[in-house]
């Protein structure tokens, strides 16, 4: 089992929760590895209590698969699971896309605009691609968050942490013609954005997240091929 710092007492649901989250969205845990409750609890230096506590919080949330007479496991992620969960997000986005479109404020079209502009910067190492990957998920979280629809929100943000271990664990990195159509689809969306045009957007949004969702599950099964290998 990987070495996990010791944590306090208080409040101990919620920081082993904390630390466990941390770890399955980072890579100290991969999809697919079996988590022993009295191993964390030892390294976190808490009883068994607590991280049972955490599993089932984050069971919830879908990063953990609790299998009776099996074990308790990070969630894995296939290419099929993948594949399902950009369809859903593309028809949530769509929506928010829709809903934000009918309460578009000047302040709003800035934020879209500075966003889009961020993305426009060159990629040409790793810190300035973690910094491209923050504006991206900016930018579509913005659509969501501005929909004005909480329960909407929620769903999104349930899928996006699936979406995460996905592209954290899948070892591919956008190569230069993906980086262009992405410039492309942006621009795209800001221009269907300051023209008003619902429709335009919707078509537009609903192209990109479809050639983003296939790129990942292409990447994931790469990723899978790899580990058998």
């Amino acid at each position: 089992m990987d070495t996990l710092p010791r944590l306090t007492r208080a409040r101990a649901s919620d920081s082993v929760a904390d630390m466990l989250r941390a770890s399955i969205l980072g890579s100290t845990f991969r999809p697919g590895q079996r988590l022993d409750v009295k191993s964390l609890a030892d390294q976190l230096g808490v009883s068994p209590t607590p991280v049972k506590d955490a599993i089932n919080r984050l069971a919830a949330e879908g990063l953990i698969d609790i299998r009776p007479r099996s074990g308790t496991f990070v969630t894995d992620i296939t290419p099929k699971m993948v594949e399902e969960i950009f369809e859903v997000r593309r028809g949530l986005e769509c929506l928010a896309a829709e809903l934000t479109m009918a309460h578009m404020t000047p302040a709003l079209l800035r934020m879209f605009t500075a966003l889009t502009r961020q993305l426009e910067a060159p990629v040409t190492n790793e810190t300035e691609r973690a910094e491209h990957e923050r504006a991206n998920v900016a930018l579509h979280m913005l659509f969501v968050e501005s929909s004005g629809n909480q329960r909407l929100v929620e769903m999104y943000r349930s899928l996006n942490a699936h979406l995460t271990i996905a592209r954290i664990h899948s070892r591919q990195r956008p190569d230069a013609t993906r980086m262009e159509a992405e410039l492309h689809e942006h621009s795209a969306l800001l221009e269907a954005i300051q023209a008003g045009d619902t429709p335009r957007l919707v078509q537009v949004l609903g192209d990109h997240i479809r050639r983003a969702g296939k790129d990942l599950v292409e990447d994931v099964t790469l990723a899978q091929s790899a580990d058998r290998n």
